[in-house]
C-alpha cells in the first residue's frame, strides 16, 4: 500500500514543463527519456549517479548527499529512484521510503513529534502503522530535496538535538536531529542540494554531480528525437556549437536545446552556429509564446534587462517583489502573463514573500545584452557598461558582439522593434579598437577572447579587417580548449590563409580538437606542434588537413609520436605540399622507416627536408631510408639524423645511395652517431664520386680519429667533392688531426666555405697552419673555433689574418683560454666573435 501511494504521488504531474525551467521529472520518466547523470570519481572514472546511490546506501551509516548546480538532474534522479523502488526494481532492502522537500518544510510552524510530521506528508499510513515503521529504522530511507532552500540551521551548536521519538519539537530541531544521527538512529538518508554552506554541518558521503558528458548527451538526444538521423544532426550541431561550455552538462539545458532544435527542424529553419544564435532562438520562442504586442514585449525585455543587471552587479540570485516593481515588471506580475516561462518564481504571486530569479546565468546575461541595445534612452557607453559588469558577467561581451550584426538582430527586432543604432555603432568601434590593441600584444588568452568575440559576430569581413592588421597572430596558441579551437578555426577560415599556426606545447590534442582545427590547419603554411601530446585519434584529422591543404612545414618535434601515429600521418604526406617535416625526439624506431620511404618515393610527395634527430632508427632504419635516395621520385635534399643510433654498419648503403645518380641529397647531419673509421671510409668514397651532390656534412661527436681527418683532407682536394660546409667538432684529434683540414683549405681544389672544428683540442701550435690556410683560401667564409685551448699568444695572428682576408666573414673564438687583456686586441676586428 505504501509503495503504491508513493508511486502514485511521484507519478502525478506537479506543475508544467517550461523551456527554461526544464521538463518535469515525471515527464522525463514517463517518456523513457531518463539518462542517469554522471558523478565525479577517481581519475577518469565517472560512475553514474544511480550506481553511486545504490552503492552508498548499502552502507546506511552516513547520509548520502548529492551536490550539483541547478539543472544537473538531482530532482529527476530522486524521482526515478522513488518510482523504481516502488516498482520493486531497486533498494528493496528498505521497506519504507519517505520523501520531503526543504522548501515545503520552511512553511511548517509549530511543534511536532517525528510521527505526526511524517503523517502529514504520508497520510497513506495509519498512526499505528507509522509507529511500527519507526520502531524499525534500519528499514527506512528518508529522501530530502533542495537542502540549499532550507531556511533553518543544521548547526547542532545553535540548538539542542533530541533523541526521543515521542518528544515534540520544532521542524528545525527535528530535521537537525535526524540528519545529525541523534533521532531515529539506523535510518538511511539521501539528500540533494546545490552547493551550500549547510554542508559543513553534515557528516556524510558527498557525491558531486557532473551531469551529462558527451555519451550521456548522445543517449539523451537519441531518446528525445524519434528519428535517429535528426537526433544525430542535432547532437553534432550542439557539440560543435555549445559542447565546450560547462552548462552543456546540465540535463535541463539539454532539454531546452532539444526543444528549440525540434521547433527549428519542424519549421525547416537552420540550426544555430553560435551561443548567441542559440539564446536568440530561445528568446524568440519565449517572446512569441507570450503573445504580447510589440510595445509590451519591448517593455518586458527592458525591465528584465534592468533585473539582470541588478542580479549581476549585486550578486543576487533572486529579486523580491518590491525590487521587481522598481525594474518596471509590476504590470507583468499577473496570471495573464505566465512569467514562470521566463523566470523562476518561488512563492505565491500574491504574496510579498514571492521571489524571482533567472533560470540560468546564460539567459540572464542575454536579456541584459538585448536590453542594452534595445534601450534608446540610455546614455551609458559600451565601454562603461562592460567595465561596470566586469567580473560579474561571463558572456555579456560575446552576446553584444553577436547581437551587433544585423542578420542576428532581425528576429528580435521583428518582435521588439528596432535596436539603438548609436549603441550598435559604439560597440563596433569598441570591438575594433580593443581587438586591434589586443592582437598587437603577446597575451594568448586575450587573443583567444578576441577570436571568440569575432566568432560570435559571424562577420567575415570584420574578422579580416581586425586580424590582418595584427603582426602578432603567430604567437603560440597551444593547449586550446574546444571553445577556443572553434573560435580560432573560424577566424582562420575568414582569413583564407595563415602563414603560421602555432600550437606549440599543446598538452593534449584530442580527436575533437583536431577535427575542429582541421580546416584551419589546411589553410596554414606552417604548423607548429612541437612539445605537444597528440592523441592517436587526432592523427587522421591532421593527415587529412595536410593532404588537402597548403601546409609546407610541419613541426612535430618532441611529441612522442611513435611509429603507429606516424604511419597514420604518412597517409596524408604522400600527396601534399609538405616541404619540411620535423619529427625529432618522437620515439620512432626502424619500423617507421618503411612508411617514410613509401612517402618519399610516392611520386607526389614534395618532401625536401626531413628531421629525424634522436630517434632509435639504427642501421636498419637508415638502410631502409637509403632505398628512397635511389628513387628518381625522391626529392629529399636535407636529412637530419643526429643521435639516431647509426654506426659504420650502414655507411656502405648510404654511400651507394649518394653516388647512385638519383640522390638529390645536399645536406646530411650524422652528429652523435658512432660512424668510426670504417664507416667514414665508406662515406668518403661517395663524397669523392662525381654523381654525389652532397654539399654539407656534419660529423660532430662521431668518434672520428686522425685517420678520418686525413681521409677528409684528401677528399676535399680531390677535385670531385662538392662539399662546401663541414662540421667535425667534438672529435678529439688535436692539432695534428685538424692539420689535414688546414692543408686542404689551402688547396685551390677545395670548395669549403664553412668549417666547424669546435672542441677538437686545438692549441696555439696550430695557428701557423690555420693562418696560412685562411690567407690562401679563396672560398672559406666562416670558421668555428669555439671551446678549444687557444690563448692570447694566438690573438695577434688571428686578428691580422682576418683583417687581411677579403673572403672571410666570421671567426668564432668563444670559450677559448683568453684573458680580458686579449679582448681589446680582438675588438680591432669586427669579424671576430669572442
Amino acid at each position: 500500500m505504501h509503495e503504491e501511494s508513493l508511486s502514485a504521488y511521484s507519478l502525478k504531474s506537479k506543475g508544467t514543463s517550461t523551456l527554461l525551467g526544464g521538463q518535469l521529472p515525471i515527464n522525463v520518466i514517463n517518456s523513457n527519456q531518463y539518462v542517469p547523470p554522471l558523478t565525479a570519481g577517481e581519475g577518469d572514472n565517472f560512475p553514474s549517479l544511480d550506481h553511486v546511490i545504490h552503492t552508498a546506501l548499502s552502507d546506511k551509516i552516513k547520509p548520502v548527499i548529492l551536490v550539483g548546480p541547478a539543472g544537473s538532474g538531482k530532482t529527476t534522479a530522486l524521482e526515478k529512484l522513488v518510482v523504481d523502488w516502488a516498482k520493486g526494481k531497486h533498494l528493496q532492502n528498505f521497506s519504507y521510503v519517505f520523501r520531503f522537500q526543504f522548501r515545503e518544510l520552511n512553511s511548517r510552524a509549530g511543534l511536532f513529534t517525528l510521527q505526526t510530521l511524517m503523517l502529514q506528508y504520508h497520510c497513506d499510513l495509519s498512526p499505528e502503522s507509522m509507529s511500527l515503521v519507526l520502531q524499525n529504522p534500519e528499514n527506512v530511507l528518508f529522501i530530502f530535496d533542495e537542502l540549499d532552500q532550507y531556511e533553518h540551521s543544521l548547526d547542532h551548536s545553535v540548538q539542542s538535538l533530541c533523541s526521543d521519538l515521542s518528544q515534540s519539537a520544532s521542524i528545525s530541531r527535528l530535521v537537525a536531529s535526524l540528519l545529525q544521527g541523534k533521532l531515529l538512529k539506523g535510518a538511511a538518508f539521501l539528500l540533494a542540494t546545490r552547493p551550500t554552506d549547510c554542508l559543513k554541518f553534515l557528516d556524510g558521503t558527498k557525491v558531486d554531480l557532473l551531469g551529462f558528458l558527451k555519451p550521456q548527451r548522445k543517449a539523451y538526444f537519441g531518446q528525445f528525437f524519434t528519428d535517429p538521423n535528426i537526433a544525430n544532426r542535432a547532437l553534432m550541431n550542439m557539440e560543435k556549437t555549445l559542447g565546450f561550455y560547462d552548462f552543456c552538462t546540465s540535463p535541463r539545458f539539454c532539454w531546452t536545446v532539444c526543444s528549440i532544435y525540434k521547433s527549428l527542424f519542424d519549421a525547416g529553419e537552420r540550426l544555430p552556429e553560435t551561443l548567441t544564435q542559440v539564446c536568440l532562438s530561445i528568446m524568440v520562442h519565449l517572446i512569441e509564446a507570450l503573445s504580447l504586442d510589440e510595445a509590451h514585449s519591448r517593455d518586458l525585455v527592458l525591465a528584465l534587462g534592468r533585473m539582470a543587471s541588478h542580479c549581476c552587479l549585486d550578486q543576487h540570485s533572486s529579486s523580491t517583489k518590491k525590487e521587481m516593481d522598481s525594474f518596471g515588471l509590476q504590470q507583468f506580475l499577473t496570471s495573464q502573463t505566465p512569467l514562470d516561462t521566463l523566470l523562476r518564481v518561488d512563492g505565491d504571486l500574491e504574496s510579498d514573500g514571492c521571489v524571482f530569479s533567472f533560470h540560468t546565468q546564460l539567459m540572464q546575461e542575454f536579456f541584459l545584452a538585448v536590453a542594452f541595445f534595445l534601450d534608446k534612452s540610455i546614455s551609458e557607453s559600451v565601454k562603461e557598461m562592460l567595465e561596470k559588469h566586469e567580473g560579474h558577467a561571463k558572456f555579456l561581451d560575446l552576446y553584444l558582439s553577436g547581437l551587433s550584426e544585423p542578420i542576428q538582430q532581425r528576429p528580435l527586432e521583428t518582435l521588439l522593434g528596432e535596436f539603438n543604432s548609436d549603441q550598435i555603432m559604439d560597440f563596433k568601434r569598441w570591438l575594433k579598437s580593443s581587438s586591434q590593441k589586443t592582437l598587437e600584444g603577446y597575451y594568448k588568452e586575450k587573443h583567444l577572447h578576441c577570436f571568440r568575440l569575432l566568432h560570435q559576430s559571424q562577420n567575415e569581413s570584420l574578422a579580416k579587417e581586425i586580424v590582418t592588421s595584427s603582426g602578432r597572430i603567430g604567437i603560440s596558441y597551444g593547449d586550446l580548449g574546444l571553445q577556443d579551437c572553434v573560435a580560432l578555426n573560424y577566424v582562420i577560415m575568414c582569413l583564407g590563409e595563415i602563414e603560421q599556426l602555432n600550437l606549440y606545447n599543446t598538452r593534449n590534442l584530442t580527436e575533437e580538437n583536431a577535427e575542429i582545427l582541421a580546416p584551419a590547419m589546411g589553410l596554414s603554411q606552417k604548423i607548429m606542434l612541437s612539445q605537444s601530446f597528440l592523441s592517436t585519434g587526432s592523427m587522421p584529422h591532421l593527415a587529412s588537413a595536410i593532404s588537402k591543404g597548403r601546409t609546407t612545414e610541419l613541426d612535430l618535434s618532441y611529441t612522442h609520436l611513435g611509429d603507429a601515429s606516424l604511419k597514420i600521418l604518412c597517409t596524408g604526406l604522400r600527396d601534399c605540399k609538405m616541404h619540411k617535416l620535423k619529427i625529432s625526439v618522437c620515439r620512432l624506431t626502424e619500423a617507421c622507416c618503411g612508411d617514410l620511404v613509401s612517402v618519399l618515393t610516392s611520386g607526389t610527395s614534395q618532401l625536401c627536408v626531413l628531421e629525424l634527430m634522436f630517434n632509435e632508427l639504427g642501421d636498419q632504419g637508415l638502410t631502409q631510408l637509403c632505398q628512397a635516395l635511389h628513387s628518381p621520385s625522391c626529392k629529399l635534399q636535407e636529412l637530419q639524423l643526429q643521435g639516431c643510433s647509426v654506426t659504420g654498419g650502414s655507411m656502405e648503403a648510404l654511400s651507394t645511395a649518394l653516388c647512385s645518380g638519383q640522390s638529390k641529397l645536399r645536406i646530411l647531419n650524422l652528429t652523435r652517431n658512432t660512424i668510426g673509421d670504417s664507416g667514414m671510409e665508406q662515406l668518403s668514397k661517395a663524397l669523392q664520386h662525381p654523381l654525389c651532390e652532397l654539399q654539407s656534412l656534419t660529423l660532430a661527436r662521431c668518434e672520428l680519429t686522425h685517420l678520418v681527418f686525413e681521409e677528409l683532407g684528401s677528399l676535399l682536394t680531390s677535385g670531385t667533392s662538392r662539399l662546401k660546409s663541414l662540421t667535425v667538432g667534438l672529435n678529439s684529434v688535436g692539432d695534428q688531426g685538424v692539420k689535414h683540414l688546414w692543408d686542404a683549405i689551402a688547396d685551390p681544389c677545395c670548395l669549403l666555405e664553412d668549417l666547424d672544428v669546435e672542441m677538437t683540442e686545438l692549441t696555439d701550435a696550430c695557428i701557423g697552419d690555420l693562418c696560412a690556410a685562411v690567407s690562401t683560401s679563396s672560398c672559406l667564409r666562416s670558421l668555428e673555433l669555439r671551446n678549444n685551448s687557444l690563448t692570447i699568444v694566438s690573438v695577434p695572428a688571428l686578428v691580422q689574418v682576418m683583417q687581411d682576408s677579403n673572403t672571410m666573414q666570421e671567426m668564432n673564438l668563444r670559450y677559448n683560454d683568453f684573458g680580458e687583456e686579449a679582448f681589446e686586441m680582438l675588438d680591432q676586428c669586427d669579424k671576430i666573435r669572442y
